[in-house]
């Protein structure tokens, strides 16, 4: 199969709701996947669907060491003693353009379980699939009045959590817009991985768009 994306939403208590969009936006597939399964689950629909593009709404590693610099005031600045150094360059972009609220991706000791599964789920399909993390946080506010970006789903798979299967068919939606060359890819800077979304931002701000020395 050709043209397919599968949006993944990471999830802790209730499993991964997962989504699969072919190229026309019609939903195909989807399904819940038991966070005790992950890479394994994950690895099997590599294998389904060999030629899909994950779409994953979670941060794709955990720093490395706290983060240096910070965005104040239309500037960078180094970070100061009473803050932790959590977030990754991408999500500086995502707020210092008010897309969204991010929840700062720290060091792995400290990560919140559903991050640690995001983490396993790059891992598990590294050289498997191509993969694009995603913010459909950022996705609804960018996509705001655009009455053609528009998916043809089937309910059969939301029971377990509406809000959450619709956030994986919208992680799977921005990776389409994306692929189609009408979004953009943000941050990676660090070394910490980008956020792909849906459109190009509006007047974006070159100084935070550049991280400080790269």
């Amino acid at each position: 199969m050709t043209g397919l994306v599968i949006g993944i939403d990471v999830q802790a208590a209730r499993g991964c709701p997962f989504a699969v969009v072919d190229e026309s936006s019609r939903m195909i597939d989807a399904g819940w996947i038991p966070t005790a399964q992950l890479a394994a689950s994950v690895q099997d629909l590599a294998t389904r669907f060999r030629s899909a593009v994950f779409a994953i709404d979670a941060p794709r590693m955990p720093l490395v060491t706290p983060r240096d610099w910070y965005w104040r005031k239309g500037k960078w600045s180094r970070r100061t003693n009473h803050e932790k150094g959590n977030g990754r360059h991408c999500e500086v972009v995502i707020a210092a353009h008010r897309l969204a609220n991010p929840q700062w991706t720290p060091l792995a000791a400290t990560a919140p379980a559903w991050m640690q599964h995001g983490f396993s789920i790059f891992a598990a399909l590294q050289g498997r699939a191509e993969c694009l993390e995603v913010f459909p946080s950022a996705s609804y506010r960018m996509l705001n009045g655009s009455h053609d970006v528009r998916i043809d789903i089937t309910l059969a798979e939301f029971a377990p959590g509406p809000k959450d299967m619709l956030d994986a068919v919208v992680a799977a939606r921005t990776a389409l817009e994306y692929i189609r060359g009408r979004g953009q890819e943000i941050g990676g800077g660090d070394g910490l991985g980008t956020i792909v979304l849906p459109r190009r931002i509006d007047a974006p701000i070159a100084e935070v768009m550049q991280w400080p020395g790269s």
